[in-house]
Protein backbone atom coordinates (compact mmCIF):
# COMPACT_ATOMS: atom_id res chain seq x y z
CA UNK A 1 0.00 0.00 0.00
CA UNK A 2 2.61 2.55 0.53
CA UNK A 3 3.99 4.39 -2.74
CA UNK A 4 7.57 3.49 -3.93
CA UNK A 5 8.07 7.68 -3.42
CA UNK A 6 5.48 8.88 -0.64
CA UNK A 7 5.46 12.40 -0.31
CA UNK A 8 6.92 14.79 2.63
CA UNK A 9 2.98 15.21 3.48
CA UNK A 10 2.11 11.27 3.33
CA UNK A 11 0.42 9.27 6.06
CA UNK A 12 -1.13 6.17 6.46
CA UNK A 13 -4.05 5.94 8.86
CA UNK A 14 -3.12 2.95 11.42
CA UNK A 15 -6.71 1.70 13.11
CA UNK A 16 -6.52 -1.34 15.53
CA UNK A 17 -9.18 -3.47 16.34
CA UNK A 18 -8.82 -6.61 18.67
CA UNK A 19 -10.64 -8.44 21.78
CA UNK A 20 -14.22 -8.41 19.97
CA UNK A 21 -15.32 -11.55 21.61
CA UNK A 22 -18.31 -11.65 19.28
CA UNK A 23 -21.18 -13.62 20.78
CA UNK A 24 -20.39 -13.56 24.17
CA UNK A 25 -22.92 -12.48 26.41
CA UNK A 26 -22.66 -9.82 29.49
CA UNK A 27 -25.43 -9.65 31.92
CA UNK A 28 -26.38 -5.85 33.16
CA UNK A 29 -27.55 -7.23 36.23
CA UNK A 30 -24.48 -9.27 36.96
CA UNK A 31 -22.56 -6.63 36.52
CA UNK A 32 -24.57 -4.58 38.49
CA UNK A 33 -25.03 -1.88 35.93
CA UNK A 34 -21.48 -1.59 34.69
CA UNK A 35 -21.98 -3.00 30.96
CA UNK A 36 -23.98 -5.13 28.89
CA UNK A 37 -22.87 -7.02 25.79
CA UNK A 38 -24.73 -9.19 23.10
CA UNK A 39 -25.01 -9.35 19.34
CA UNK A 40 -27.19 -6.29 18.80
CA UNK A 41 -24.74 -3.84 20.92
CA UNK A 42 -21.65 -5.63 19.54
CA UNK A 43 -23.16 -4.67 15.77
CA UNK A 44 -23.68 -1.09 17.33
CA UNK A 45 -20.10 -0.43 18.91
CA UNK A 46 -18.47 -1.77 15.32
CA UNK A 47 -20.66 0.22 13.25
CA UNK A 48 -19.20 3.21 15.70
CA UNK A 49 -15.48 2.11 15.23
CA UNK A 50 -15.44 2.43 11.77
CA UNK A 51 -17.34 6.09 11.79
CA UNK A 52 -14.93 6.94 14.28
CA UNK A 53 -12.28 6.17 12.57
CA UNK A 54 -13.36 7.93 9.65
CA UNK A 55 -14.47 10.94 11.65
CA UNK A 56 -10.74 10.79 13.43
CA UNK A 57 -9.19 10.89 9.76
CA UNK A 58 -11.49 13.69 8.74
CA UNK A 59 -11.68 16.12 11.23
CA UNK A 60 -8.91 15.82 13.35
CA UNK A 61 -5.89 15.08 11.17
CA UNK A 62 -4.64 17.67 9.09
CA UNK A 63 -2.00 18.70 6.41
CA UNK A 64 -1.04 15.50 5.27
CA UNK A 65 -2.22 13.19 2.24
CA UNK A 66 -3.46 10.14 3.55
CA UNK A 67 -2.36 7.16 1.59
CA UNK A 68 -4.85 4.53 2.76
CA UNK A 69 -5.73 2.47 6.06
CA UNK A 70 -3.64 -0.43 7.72
CA UNK A 71 -6.49 -2.11 9.94
CA UNK A 72 -5.13 -4.46 12.24
CA UNK A 73 -7.08 -7.64 13.92
CA UNK A 74 -5.71 -8.48 16.88
CA UNK A 75 -7.39 -11.70 17.93
CA UNK A 76 -10.00 -13.06 20.10
CA UNK A 77 -12.85 -12.16 17.54
CA UNK A 78 -14.89 -14.63 18.62
CA UNK A 79 -15.67 -15.53 22.22
CA UNK A 80 -14.99 -19.21 21.68
CA UNK A 81 -16.15 -22.01 24.23
CA UNK A 82 -12.52 -22.66 25.92
CA UNK A 83 -14.51 -22.16 29.46
CA UNK A 84 -17.96 -23.86 29.77
CA UNK A 85 -19.82 -20.79 30.97
CA UNK A 86 -19.08 -19.33 27.65
CA UNK A 87 -20.35 -22.52 25.48
CA UNK A 88 -23.54 -22.34 27.75
CA UNK A 89 -23.79 -18.57 27.97
CA UNK A 90 -22.63 -17.11 23.84
CA UNK A 91 -25.35 -15.83 21.69
CA UNK A 92 -24.58 -18.10 18.45
CA UNK A 93 -24.82 -22.02 18.96
CA UNK A 94 -21.40 -22.75 18.34
CA UNK A 95 -18.13 -20.88 16.86
CA UNK A 96 -18.85 -21.74 13.39
CA UNK A 97 -22.69 -20.20 13.89
CA UNK A 98 -20.81 -16.91 15.23
CA UNK A 99 -18.35 -17.16 12.09
CA UNK A 100 -21.37 -17.27 9.65
CA UNK A 101 -22.80 -14.61 11.68
CA UNK A 102 -20.60 -12.02 11.95
CA UNK A 103 -18.28 -12.43 8.29
CA UNK A 104 -20.91 -10.63 6.04
CA UNK A 105 -20.99 -7.44 9.00
CA UNK A 106 -17.16 -7.48 9.63
CA UNK A 107 -16.95 -7.21 5.44
CA UNK A 108 -19.09 -4.65 5.92
CA UNK A 109 -17.52 -2.59 7.90
CA UNK A 110 -13.94 -3.26 5.67
CA UNK A 111 -16.39 -2.20 3.10
CA UNK A 112 -17.12 1.13 4.16
CA UNK A 113 -13.79 2.17 5.27
CA UNK A 114 -12.46 1.30 1.87
CA UNK A 115 -15.19 3.72 0.40
CA UNK A 116 -14.04 6.19 2.57
CA UNK A 117 -10.22 5.31 2.23
CA UNK A 118 -9.68 4.11 -1.00
CA UNK A 119 -6.84 1.53 0.03
CA UNK A 120 -7.55 -0.38 3.09
CA UNK A 121 -5.04 -3.23 3.95
CA UNK A 122 -5.66 -5.77 6.77
CA UNK A 123 -3.37 -7.96 8.86
CA UNK A 124 -4.84 -10.52 11.20
CA UNK A 125 -3.80 -12.83 13.85
CA UNK A 126 -5.23 -15.26 16.31
CA UNK A 127 -6.38 -15.25 19.84
CA UNK A 128 -6.93 -17.64 22.53
CA UNK A 129 -10.53 -17.37 22.61
CA UNK A 130 -11.17 -18.85 19.31
CA UNK A 131 -8.92 -22.28 19.68
CA UNK A 132 -10.70 -25.46 19.62
CA UNK A 133 -8.75 -27.13 22.08
CA UNK A 134 -8.79 -26.91 26.23
CA UNK A 135 -5.02 -26.02 26.05
CA UNK A 136 -3.27 -23.70 23.58
CA UNK A 137 -1.21 -25.63 20.86
CA UNK A 138 1.92 -24.61 18.84
CA UNK A 139 1.66 -26.35 15.85
CA UNK A 140 -1.47 -25.50 13.50
CA UNK A 141 -2.23 -22.98 16.24
CA UNK A 142 -3.40 -20.52 13.66
CA UNK A 143 -5.61 -23.11 11.47
CA UNK A 144 -7.37 -24.52 14.59
CA UNK A 145 -9.22 -21.10 15.43
CA UNK A 146 -12.23 -19.69 14.73
CA UNK A 147 -10.25 -15.91 14.51
CA UNK A 148 -8.74 -17.57 11.47
CA UNK A 149 -11.99 -18.86 10.07
CA UNK A 150 -13.73 -15.68 10.58
CA UNK A 151 -10.75 -13.49 9.06
CA UNK A 152 -10.87 -15.58 6.00
CA UNK A 153 -14.22 -15.57 5.48
CA UNK A 154 -14.45 -12.19 5.38
CA UNK A 155 -11.52 -12.14 3.07
CA UNK A 156 -13.36 -14.31 0.76
CA UNK A 157 -16.77 -12.28 0.90
CA UNK A 158 -14.45 -9.65 -0.32
CA UNK A 159 -12.11 -11.13 -2.94
CA UNK A 160 -13.53 -9.26 -6.27
CA UNK A 161 -12.78 -5.97 -4.14
CA UNK A 162 -9.61 -4.62 -5.58
CA UNK A 163 -9.28 -1.98 -3.00
CA UNK A 164 -8.71 -4.27 0.19
CA UNK A 165 -5.44 -6.56 0.59
CA UNK A 166 -5.12 -9.28 2.98
CA UNK A 167 -2.00 -10.31 5.00
CA UNK A 168 -3.32 -13.64 7.74
CA UNK A 169 -0.32 -16.00 8.00
CA UNK A 170 0.07 -19.15 9.66
CA UNK A 171 2.03 -17.89 12.15
CA UNK A 172 1.32 -16.50 15.71
CA UNK A 173 2.77 -13.00 14.99
CA UNK A 174 2.80 -11.00 11.96
CA UNK A 175 5.02 -8.20 10.75
CA UNK A 176 2.99 -5.09 9.40
CA UNK A 177 5.48 -2.49 7.02
CA UNK A 178 3.64 1.12 6.80
CA UNK A 179 6.56 3.38 5.23
CA UNK A 180 9.63 2.69 7.13
CA UNK A 181 7.90 1.68 10.21
CA UNK A 182 7.85 -2.17 11.16
CA UNK A 183 5.06 -3.16 13.60
CA UNK A 184 5.15 -6.50 14.77
CA UNK A 185 0.78 -7.91 15.57
CA UNK A 186 0.25 -10.78 17.82
CA UNK A 187 -2.46 -11.26 20.54
CA UNK A 188 -0.94 -10.65 23.52
CA UNK A 189 -1.29 -14.18 25.10
CA UNK A 190 2.40 -14.44 25.38
CA UNK A 191 2.96 -11.54 27.61
CA UNK A 192 3.04 -13.56 31.53
CA UNK A 193 1.97 -10.93 34.41
CA UNK A 194 0.17 -7.19 34.01
CA UNK A 195 -3.21 -8.45 35.91
CA UNK A 196 -2.80 -5.85 38.01
CA UNK A 197 -3.18 -3.08 36.45
CA UNK A 198 -1.28 -0.50 33.89
CA UNK A 199 1.75 -0.44 36.15
CA UNK A 200 1.87 -4.15 36.41
CA UNK A 201 1.25 -4.48 32.60
CA UNK A 202 4.19 -1.97 30.79
CA UNK A 203 7.09 -4.46 32.11
CA UNK A 204 6.19 -7.75 31.06
CA UNK A 205 5.66 -5.90 27.53
CA UNK A 206 8.71 -4.38 27.90
CA UNK A 207 10.32 -7.77 28.24
CA UNK A 208 8.17 -9.54 25.65
CA UNK A 209 9.23 -6.88 23.18
CA UNK A 210 12.73 -7.57 24.12
CA UNK A 211 12.65 -11.37 23.51
CA UNK A 212 10.62 -10.53 20.52
CA UNK A 213 13.49 -8.58 19.28
CA UNK A 214 16.02 -11.65 18.95
CA UNK A 215 14.52 -13.04 16.88
CA UNK A 216 12.74 -10.24 14.80
CA UNK A 217 13.74 -6.66 14.34
CA UNK A 218 10.65 -4.67 14.57
CA UNK A 219 9.72 -0.66 16.18
CA UNK A 220 6.65 -0.95 17.17
CA UNK A 221 4.49 -4.12 19.19
CA UNK A 222 1.10 -4.06 18.69
CA UNK A 223 -1.25 -6.30 20.60
CA UNK A 224 -4.54 -6.42 22.58
CA UNK A 225 -5.39 -9.20 24.89
CA UNK A 226 -5.37 -7.17 28.47
CA UNK A 227 -8.32 -5.44 27.40
CA UNK A 228 -6.36 -2.39 28.12
CA UNK A 229 -5.35 0.23 25.92
CA UNK A 230 -1.48 1.74 26.08
CA UNK A 231 -0.32 3.61 23.28
CA UNK A 232 3.36 4.48 23.90
CA UNK A 233 4.96 4.47 20.45
CA UNK A 234 8.58 5.78 21.92
CA UNK A 235 8.53 2.83 24.30
CA UNK A 236 7.63 0.16 21.22
CA UNK A 237 4.06 -0.53 22.87
CA UNK A 238 0.44 0.27 21.03
CA UNK A 239 -1.80 -1.91 23.20
CA UNK A 240 -5.31 -1.99 21.73
CA UNK A 241 -8.88 -2.22 24.79
CA UNK A 242 -11.85 -4.64 23.67
CA UNK A 243 -14.85 -3.88 21.91
CA UNK A 244 -16.94 -5.94 24.69
CA UNK A 245 -15.12 -3.86 28.00
CA UNK A 246 -15.66 -4.84 30.96
CA UNK A 247 -17.33 -8.50 32.09
CA UNK A 248 -17.91 -10.46 34.81
CA UNK A 249 -14.36 -12.62 34.68
CA UNK A 250 -12.57 -9.03 35.14
CA UNK A 251 -14.87 -7.80 37.91
CA UNK A 252 -14.30 -11.09 39.67
CA UNK A 253 -10.60 -11.28 39.02
CA UNK A 254 -10.45 -7.62 40.45
CA UNK A 255 -8.88 -6.47 37.80
CA UNK A 256 -9.47 -2.52 37.22
CA UNK A 257 -12.45 -1.38 34.58
CA UNK A 258 -11.41 -0.46 31.50
CA UNK A 259 -14.12 1.21 28.82
CA UNK A 260 -14.80 -0.18 25.05
CA UNK A 261 -11.84 0.98 23.28
CA UNK A 262 -9.94 0.70 20.32
CA UNK A 263 -6.93 2.45 18.58
CA UNK A 264 -6.07 4.78 16.62
CA UNK A 265 -3.01 6.09 14.54
CA UNK A 266 -1.37 8.34 11.88
CA UNK A 267 1.78 6.93 10.57
CA UNK A 268 4.17 9.21 8.36
CA UNK A 269 7.47 8.15 6.62
CA UNK A 270 9.76 10.28 8.59
CA UNK A 271 8.80 10.18 12.08
CA UNK A 272 6.67 7.21 12.44
CA UNK A 273 3.65 6.62 14.39
CA UNK A 274 2.61 10.14 15.35
CA UNK A 275 -0.88 11.45 16.42
CA UNK A 276 -2.50 8.64 18.33
CA UNK A 277 -6.07 8.36 19.77
CA UNK A 278 -8.62 6.05 21.55
CA UNK A 279 -11.64 5.11 19.71
CA UNK A 280 -14.47 4.98 21.66
CA UNK A 281 -16.92 2.75 21.02
CA UNK A 282 -19.91 2.64 23.72
CA UNK A 283 -22.38 4.80 24.21
CA UNK A 284 -24.62 3.80 27.22
CA UNK A 285 -27.91 6.12 25.69
CA UNK A 286 -27.97 4.65 22.24
CA UNK A 287 -27.61 1.38 23.41
CA UNK A 288 -30.57 1.08 26.31
CA UNK A 289 -29.14 0.35 29.27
Amino acid sequence: MTPKKPKKSSATVLAMLSDLHLDETVDLDEMGGANKYDRRIAEMRLKKFVEKVIELSDSYIAGVDIDGLCLLLGGDLVSGDIHDELAQSNEGVSGIDTCVYWSPIIASCVSTLADHFGKVHVSAVVGNHGRQTRKPRMKGRVRDNLDYLLSTMVSNHLASDKRVTWDIPDTADCLVTVYETKILLTHGDQIRGGGSGLGGLIAPVIKMIAKKKVNQSFDVMAFGHFHQQIISPEQGIFACGSLKGVDEFSRMMNFPDCLPLQAFAVVSPKNGITFTAPIFVMDKQKEGW
